[in-house]
């Protein structure tokens, strides 16, 4: 009986040993994927129940989209656009908007000066030093005043530096150093049903909201608009994660906590569908202003449309999409720009430019991609039909001026 007894003490004390060795296993493993808080708040979670195997992986997913926020949201920031109550009462023309703001005949020239808050965005620093990437819609008003507000809810003056007038991005520069950037990843490695996160200024109010989806679709090309300007965004990311007003100029991350876009839109013709740009097109803007303290962006000349071959003779000729030169419905909207590249190279509305350096267009790198794949300075060959027949032109590009 004495014998029985001590095999059964070896035993339980092999039982006890193994569920320790498991559990400090269990603890150890999830430790070196997400930080030691989150890791002993889940290996708690796990330990005091028994749960299932598949219950454990979505525990694991779930700690591993909460290490990630908690490693990014400091980098995020909401921007704040404001503008001098005078300034304000001189652009509208709605006396009711004016009747809100001030009741009286005349404002002093303390409340003239008086900064008010007119839109809102958000952003995200790239550096330690204090620069920030946001959306050029965001932050477009020339007048205005720029404040930037943090995960801490401490507000900055911020310094507006530059646009990128073929994309929808900005970049802001805050005063100090110390600041949590964010890590810039690959979005030439995004892939359709990888999940993403999107974190932003929620209808200019809700900072740093976070939401959750997966990679919907690749290179796809949208228009971000506001009452002020458009930008039409080439090869855009599109995510079913929800991206709402006030999101614009946030970033969209991977589950390494890797920037792979910048959100900037939503449809407004279905549900579940937003659009980043992908962060590899905002980092040539980001090292120009590091490099020169702007961006500096090559340029054509011209005003095209993207068309597909359409009349037999186009159709012998081996292309399947083209950039029609052409003027816009507006007036002043000419279709190749008064001592442009184009001009000075003798191109016309109504040519096709079919192929840059005898690389041809495409749906996936139209115009606007191969022209930014150049430097001011650059010369390339054009290769472009004109009533049906095929001609060629050499043209150094220029820098875009403002």
């Amino acid at each position: 009986m004495e014998e029985l007894n001590t095999h059964r003490v070896q035993f339980v004390l092999v039982v006890a040993t193994a569920s320790l060795v498991g559990a400090l296993v269990g603890s150890v493993t999830t430790g070196f994927l997400f930080s030691s808080d989150q890791s002993a708040v889940t290996a708690k979670l796990i330990a005091d129940r028994e749960v299932d195997p598949h219950v454990v992986q979505l525990i694991e997913e779930e700690s591993a989209t909460i290490s990630v926020v908690n490693d990014v949201a400091p980098s995020v920031v909401s921007v704040v656009v404001k503008q001098p109550r005078s300034e304000l009462m001189r652009s509208t023309a709605s006396p009711a908007y004016v009747q809100f703001f001030h009741s009286g005949d005349s404002l002093t020239q303390e409340e003239a000066q008086e900064l008010v808050e007119v839109s809102s965005g958000t952003g995200f620093f790239v550096s330690t030093d204090g620069l920030i990437l946001t959306n050029s819609h965001v932050v477009d008003d020339p007048s205005a005043t720029f404040f930037v507000v943090d995960n801490n809810g401490k507000e900055y003056s911020a310094k507006f530096i530059d646009a990128d007038p073929f994309q929808d991005i900005a970049i802001l520069d805050v005063e100090g150093t110390g600041f949590h950037a964010a890590t810039l990843g690959d979005s030439q490695n995004v892939r359709i049903g990888q999940t993403v996160i999107a974190i932003g200024n929620t209808l200019s109010e809700f900072r740093n909201t976070v939401t959750k989806g997966v990679v919907s679709g690749m290179d796809r090309r949208v228009t971000a608009s506001t009452n002020n300007s458009a930008e039409v965004i080439e090869k855009a990311i599109q995510t079913d994660a929800a991206i709402n007003p006030g999101n614009s100029g946030g970033p969209l991350i991977n589950l390494f906590g890797e920037v792979i876009g910048v959100n900037t839109a939503v449809s407004s013709q279905g549900e579940s569908i937003g659009f980043a740009i992908p962060i590899d097109q905002a980092k040539r803007a980001i090292s120009d202003v590091i490099a020169s303290g702007r961006i500096i962006r090559p340029w054509l000349g011209v005003r095209y449309v993207l068309v597909e071959p359409e009349s037999a003779i186009e159709s012998s000729i081996s292309y399947d999409l083209g950039a029609l030169i052409a003027s816009g419905n507006q007036p002043g909207q000419v279709a190749v720009f008064a001592d442009s590249p184009a001009q000075r190279a003798g191109l016309k509305e109504g040519d096709v430019i079919i192929s840059i350096n005898n690389k041809n267009l495409s749906h996936a790198s139209a115009l606007s991609e191969r022209i930014s794949e150049f430097h001011p300075g650059d010369v390339i060959k054009i290769t472009y039909l004109r009533s049906g027949v095929i001609e060629e032109t050499n043209l150094t590009l220029m820098e875009y001026q403002r």
